[in-house]
Formats: structure tokens, C-alpha cells, sequence
């Protein structure tokens, strides 16, 4: 399967199969880099470098850079690291990054290309079912302590390769923290996407290669529209962040990586769910997504250790908030998300009542 982005500043291809991997070389060979740069993490490198390379051009000099698994790769002394080896290797303006790995690994990578000179050409190869959301879009950023990517640009890639064999060695935590994405790209924009997931997909062990293309795809496809309409983030391209509010406060607070992203998000998810029926009059059976969601493993309680104000405060610091304030991606209806400022009181009545239905 290929979905193909268009934005503003470039037009690439997503290639979605088993052995896709095995098309890098012609890519590569088609640019003329001088060299190639592989930024890959000390988890995805032993398992899965070797196959990369053997699909290097024989005449092309490469170089690699294991950084920490997960999100501590996304942190200012991993990012000088990269560069510092970019330059102690002898990259060049011609050369090109490899992005091998999540999507920490491709957000982190996609940083080092779009500052390293003032920016250089980089392939997103993902390894994750997360990934099919991070690969994608140009989005490239590393963490702060208060804050998850909070320092970043906008950096689209040449192409990304998205070759679903690499799946099969995903723990089952990485495959659910994947999958949350999946659902997020259905609830704003294909009930029958989402009626698909429900319907048949009861486990998470049980998704075949074929359903992995398919859902992986549609999910892209989803997500490539609304970047073809706002690259920068500007306007409609936030309601890609459903679930993220309150997600990536738990993700902070909780310190990165004692949840995984999906499963921040999904919390996230159902929160938003619960705040669109009180304020928008949603209608859709959140108690029965639950009971799905559970079935595949999630946890949907707010952490016990988060209280209401660590949560409003971290939420504040979300790039959606305007003054200070808020802002949530709600549902009007499943595929309908709109941008709404939740007013405190109404944010914090929908938390505690959340926290207590657990």
C-alpha cells in the first residue's frame, strides 16, 4: 500500500508492506547522498540493524548512533550527542539521516536533520505501530522536563518506509501503546473505521498482516489529509492531538516513560469523551468503549497519584492552550472533533467524576 503526502513544502510516499525495507536501496541511490547517518536506539539496533544495512548501497559510507530507548531519547543532551557525532563523522549538507525506531527515534532523528546545518534530507524507517502517526507529518521535537515536545520544528521527510515485519518483535506494550493512535484517527474521522476496530480486532496478539495494512493505512491516509490542509499546525491539524491534553500531563507528571504514550493517550481519550458529552451533548456509548478498550488490556483510570490541580497545571503548558487557558480536541460526534476552550470548573467536575466511576 503507498498513501502519498502532499503539503506546501514537499510531496513524499509512504510505503505500508511486508518487505518494504528491501525498496531503500533504489531510494537512496536515487538522491546521491554522500553519506549516511543512522540514528537508531539501543533497543531496535540489536534487533533489527543488520537487515537495514544489508539493503545499503555497497558504494554509500555509513555511520550509526544508538540514543537511549523510549522517551529519554528526546532530551537535549541525547540531541548535542547526535549532532556532535554528525560533525565528528564528516556529514555534510549532502548527507542524510536514517531514522530507525519509534517514534521517539523519529522524532528525535527528524530534529538533528531539520537543525544539523540548518537542515538536511532524513527517511523515516518506523519500527512501531506508534509510529504510523509520528513518521508522518514532519512534526520533529525533543521534551523539556515540564513539557513534552516543546522544543521542535516542523521537518518533513524524503519518504517513509513502513515495512510491518518489523511489528512482529513489538512487546505487547508497544503494540497497545501503537494501537491507541489507531483508535484516535478513527474517533475524529471514520465511524466505520472504528466500527471496523471494535468488531475485530478483540486482542491485540491476534492482529494479522493484512489488518495491520489496513488499519496502519487508513490511519495515514486520515492523517495525511489533514496535514495536506495545515503542514504548520495552524488550525484543523489540532485535532490530531485527541487525547494528548491530559495525556501528555500524565506522561509528564508521571515522569516519561512510566506510561507508555498510547496508553497516556487513551486515558487522555476517554476523558475527552466524557468532557465532549457534558459540554457538546456527545451521544456516543462511552461505557461500551471502555469495556472494548479493557478487553484489549488498556487501563482507563486517571492515575491515583495525579490530583486534578498537577493536571489543570501541566495542561495549561499544552501547545492548544491560548492565555493560559485550556484548549481540548472534543467530539460534536464520532468524525466531528472540534477546538474548545473547557473552562476550569467544568474541566475539574469531569476529572473528579472520571476519577471516581474508576
Amino acid at each position: 500500500m503507498k498513501v502519498e503526502i502532499n503539503t506546501p513544502s514537499k510531496s513524499y510516499s509512504v510505503i505500508i508492506k511486508s518487505g518494504a525495507i528491501k525498496l531503500l536501496g533504489k531510494q537512496l541511490n536515487a538522491k546521491k547522498y554522500t553519506k549516511l547517518y543512522i540514528i537508531t536506539d539501543q533497543t531496535v539496533g540489536p534487533l533489527h540493524l543488520d537487515t537495514l544495512k544489508a539493503q545499503l548501497p555497497n558504494d554509500l559510507e555509513a555511520v550509526e548512533f544508538q540514543v537511549p530507548s523510549g522517551e529519554q531519547a528526546k532530551q537535549f543532551s541525547v540531541y548535542e550527542q547526535c549532532l556532535e557525532f554528525a560533525l565528528e563523522n564528516g556529514l555534510d549538507r549532502n548527507s542524510c539521516i536514517i531514522a530507525f525506531g519509534g517514534g521517539a527515534v523519529g522524532d528525535l532523528a527528524g530534529f538533528v536533520a531539520a537543525t544539523y546545518m540548518r537542515g538536511i534530507d532524513f527517511f523515516q524507517i518506523p519500527t512501531t505501530i506508534l509510529a504510523h502517526d509520528s513518521a508522518v507529518g514532519g512534526k520533529t521535537a525533543i521534551n523539556l522536563p515540564l513539557g513534552k515536545n516543546m522544543v521542535g520544528v516542523f521537518h518533513q521527510p524524503e519518504t517513509v518506509i513502513y515495512d510491518i515485519d518489523f511489528l512482529k518483535t513489538l512487546p505487547t506494550s508497544e503494540i497497545r501503546s501503537g494501537f491507541a493512535e489507531v483508535v484516535k484517527h478513527a474517533l475524529i474521522a471514520d465511524p466505520q473505521l472504528l466500527k471496523y476496530l471494535m468488531e475485530n480486532i478483540t486482542s491485540l496478539s491476534e492482529i494479522t498482516d493484512d489488518m495491520f495494512v489496513y488499519i496502519l493505512g487508513r490511519g495515514i491516509e486520515i492523517k495525511a489529509a489533514v496535514v495536506s490542509e495545515d503542514e504548520k499546525e495552524t488550525g484543523v491539524r489540532a485535532v490530531l492531538n485527541f487525547g494528548h491534553t491530559l495525556g501528555h500531563a500524565i506522561e509528564a507528571t508521571a515522569g516519561y516513560g512510566k506510561y507508555t504514550h498510547g496508553e497516556a493517550v487513551m486515558i487522555g481519550m476517554v476523558y475527552a469523551l466524557y468532557l465532549s458529552k457534558e459540554k457538546l451533548g456527545l451521544t456516543y456509548d462511552i461505557s461500551k468503549f471502555i469495556e472494548w478498550i479493557h478487553q484489549l488490556g488498556y487501563d482507563s483510570h486517571i492515575p491515583n497519584y495525579l490530583s486534578f490541580d498537577q493536571a489543570f497545571q501541566a495542561m495549561q503548558r499544552d501547545k492548544k492552550s491560548v492565555a493560559n487557558k485550556p484548549h481540548f480536541v472534543l467530539l460534536a460526534s464520532v468524525g466531528k472533533p472540534v477546538l474548545e476552550e473547557v473552562e476550569k470548573s467544568l474541566a475539574e467536575k469531569t476529572f473528579i467524576t472520571f476519577k471516581q466511576m474508576e
